[in-house]
């Protein structure tokens, strides 16, 4: 069989993928007193630990990932005629709403609108009236999805794209002012909608509030002022949890793309998003190859394990599809989190800091859970004494003793022989119960700043 190569990402398209990245430091954002979520009202976002986030749209007629229209300078007009085209077939979001479930997520992010300004519902506010219902679906898409997630028992989270390339002010607000208020003018009528139409959404999420394709989301909050658009969406939903890329500093950070999560654990409430499959495109591809199971098994280990969420994409096709390999491997996904799911959900990242490549922990009341991601290289490790006394040490799914020492030159624990880390079972878990619960360190409030 041929190998698939993925389609390398360049120019700006690169550079948005890297603008979110806790990694490049790049998020400050701005801060507006009482905007932000209590960490009570945070809890069930940063319990639920994974999420799956579909990206949907015009550009999936095409096949070639979400940035299609800039990429290849389609003609406006050519472009927004493929939208009588859009119109799928035998497809309702319940499919994607019992993919979710299948894989273990406990809340969904839709794409209603990305960059090219086509929205996924009957959106009043659209510039141009550039909506499903108007084209050829004639479909509230935006309505289905909510209603298909919250049936399912999920979380129901939008994704919104303030930037519109069909506005000639995006690339140059300040000398086509008019332009660029005709778009900032979409975005608020357009988040509104999205509020207080179907109900108050469990999670915003913008991405591209950065203008021309040049700085960043903060470096543009002048022209989006994000604490007055968040103000809005607080008046109308209280409690939903947003993210950082309106410019506005938001509830939670993001890290975006495939790259490995390495290092210490990160002090403050963040979200890994990015594809299951190559990482070559978040919109359709057909060849775009799927990644390994024992691969994202590693990267949800290796998140939570720093106290992250993951946020993992699919790209169905024009007509809402997915392939049979991404599909089984949402399954492999979900039977692991079936098994394993005690060691994930629920847990807070730490107390042991982690050491890449080799174990990460999570913990929860009396228990720490030990995950393992390669036991030859963890034999003869000693961990620090979590400071509470150990009762049992057992391998999670097998309950079979995992002998251990536990003194003043800290703690050794030895994996049961035969037990290796392997692809088809890459995470040796064991469980440390203790005598009481996990000591935990004061909430952290350091924020990642650096040279935009």
């Amino acid at each position: 069989m041929e190998k698939k190569i993925p389609r390398e990402i360049t120019g700006a398209e690169l550079k948005s993928m890297l603008k979110s990245s806790i990694n490049f430091k790049s998020l400050g954002g701005v801060k507006v007193p009482g905007l932000k979520l209590k960490p009570e009202q945070m809890q069930w976002w940063r319990d639920a630990k994974i999420g799956m986030f579909v990206h949907w749209g015009l550009y999936s007629l095409l096949g070639r990932g979400e940035w299609v229209r800039f990429n290849e300078q389609i003609p406006k007009e050519e472009y927004e005629a493929l939208a009588m085209e859009f119109s799928p077939q035998n497809f309702s979001t319940d499919e994607w709403a019992q993919m979710a479930v299948e894989m273990g997520a406990r809340y969904m992010v839709m794409v209603t609108r990305h960059h090219d300004g086509f929205a996924l519902w009957d959106s009043a506010g659209s510039y141009e009236q550039f909506t499903t219902a108007k084209t050829g679906s004639r479909r509230d898409f935006v309505a289905e999805y909510t209603e298909s997630c919250r049936k399912a028992g999920l979380r129901v989270g939008y994704y919104y794209s303030p930037m519109d390339w069909r506005f000639p002010g995006y690339f140059d607000p300040e000398g086509l002012p008019e332009n660029a208020a005709l778009m900032k003018k979409q975005c608020y009528d357009q988040v509104e909608e999205l509020v207080t139409r179907y109900g108050k959404p469990d999670i915003l999420w913008y991405d591209g509030g950065w203008l021309a394709h040049k700085g960043s989301d903060t470096s543009s909050a002048w022209f989006w002022e994000p604490g007055k658009l968040n103000a809005m969406v607080r008046s109308h939903s209280p409690e939903t949890v947003i993210n950082p890329r309106s410019g506005w500093e938001g509830d939670f950070y993001c890290d975006e793309g495939s790259h490995e999560i390495q290092g210490k654990i990160i002090p403050v409430p963040w979200e890994k998003n990015m594809c299951l499959c190559s990482g070559s495109s978040w919109g359709w591809m057909a060849d775009d190859p799927v990644s390994d199971f024992d691969w994202l098994i590693k990267m949800l280990v290796n998140v939570v394990c720093r106290d992250g969420n993951l946020l993992l994409n699919i790209g169905p096709d024009r007509n809402g599809k997915v392939s049979e390999e991404i599909h089984q491997r949402i399954r492999q996904i979900g039977d692991w989190l079936s098994r394993y799911g005690e060691s994930i959900y629920n847990t807070r990242g730490g107390p042991f800091e982690p050491e890449d490549e080799v174990y990460g922990t999570t913990f929860r009341e009396n228990r720490i859970y030990l995950h393992i991601l390669d036991t030859a290289a963890f034999a003869g490790r000693r961990l620090p004494d979590p400071g509470v006394r150990i009762r049992r040490c057992y391998l999670l799914g097998t309950e079979e003793d995992a002998p251990f020492e536990q003194g003043e030159e800290g703690l050794r624990i030895t994996i049961p022989q035969g037990r290796k880390t392997t692809p088809q079972d890459p995470d040796c878990i064991v469980v440390l119960e203790l005598d009481g619960k996990v000591p935990q360190k004061e909430e952290n409030e350091v924020y990642f700043t650096g040279k935009e």
